[in-house]
């Protein structure tokens, strides 16, 4: 029988792991067993060792390791795996890329004053496209080229059915991906997302890398923290069969769910039963 992947004495990497559904994940990792869980995040330093002393309490040992960083520069990526694999003797086994920015806008709008029409911000949309799906798609290949090279160094050909899963990596997505007014960048970001999920869980598995993805609906997190009250409660919650928000410790749950089920391949829905939106 096939041997699932174990978070247990694993070697993990979580961006965006300060606060939110990133650190949710990071507590759940730690939680789980794993050996070691770098914690990435460009938050204050402050912020970053608080997150960190709290899943190193919760878990009664050092698991958590802090780097402050760009995660879309690729010299900071590399060093992250680098100094893990060194730390630890042995590649990231598990990478959830969970860093993520709204920068939200309709997409063409007409000035109130001179009727104008003004459209959505190119650098703008570049930069949620570089946050929210190239650097996603680019940490899951670093861990990826990571595996390959250690089994390549090992003599070790394509990835076979009787072998333990070599990692495993989780995509944020949203139920944005469907389509949400006022979204056009973060909406395209998260759906292609989708796409890259599964293009490299097919050419992953030669080195026996799985890539999933889970789609959150509204999470209880600082981002959510932003919509106004009125319009959560007048606009959103009506929208959701449960009620509420989603607690990000449900998404990592989902996310460990992903990891250590090989038979799950994804997209995994963590919406609350939320309708799509006009």
């Amino acid at each position: 029988m096939q041997l699932p992947m174990q978070i247990k004495d694993k070697i993990a990497v979580v961006t965006g792991a300060a606060r939110g559904i990133g650190f949710a994940v990071a507590a759940r990792l730690a939680k789980s067993g794993a050996r070691a869980v770098a914690l990435v995040d460009s938050a204050p330093e402050a912020d970053c060792e608080k997150a960190a002393g709290e899943i190193n309490r919760a878990a009664g040992a050092e698991v958590a390791r802090v780097f402050r960083g760009d995660v879309c520069d690729a010299a900071f990526r590399a060093e992250v795996f680098s100094r893990m694999e060194k730390e630890h003797k042995d590649c990231a086994r598990i990478c959830v890329p969970a860093a993520g920015i709204l920068r939200d806008a309709m997409s063409v709008k007409i000035g109130r004053e001179n009727g104008d029409a003004q459209i959505y911000d190119e650098e703008l949309f570049r930069r949620v496209l570089e946050v929210n799906l190239l650097h996603p798609v680019y940490w899951a290949m670093q861990m990826t080229a990571r595996i390959a090279e250690l089994r390549h160094r090992a003599g070790a050909k394509k990835w076979r059915t009787d072998e333990p899963l070599q990692g495993a990596c989780v995509f944020i997505g949203s139920v944005s991906s469907r389509g949400n007014r006022g979204q056009i960048s973060y909406a395209s970001a998260k759906s292609a997302l989708s796409a890259a999920a599964k293009t490299l869980n097919l050419e992953g598995m030669f080195h026996g890398v799985q890539t999933k993805i889970l789609h959150p609906g509204l999470v209880d997190t600082p981002m959510a923290a932003q919509i106004p009250e009125e319009q959560l409660e007048k606009y959103l919650l009506p929208q959701i069969s449960i009620g509420r928000l989603i607690a990000p410790e449900e998404v990592a749950d989902a996310a460990a769910m992903l990891i250590e089920s090989p038979a799950v391949s994804g997209p995994l829905w963590i919406d609350g039963g939320m309708r799509p939106m006009a």
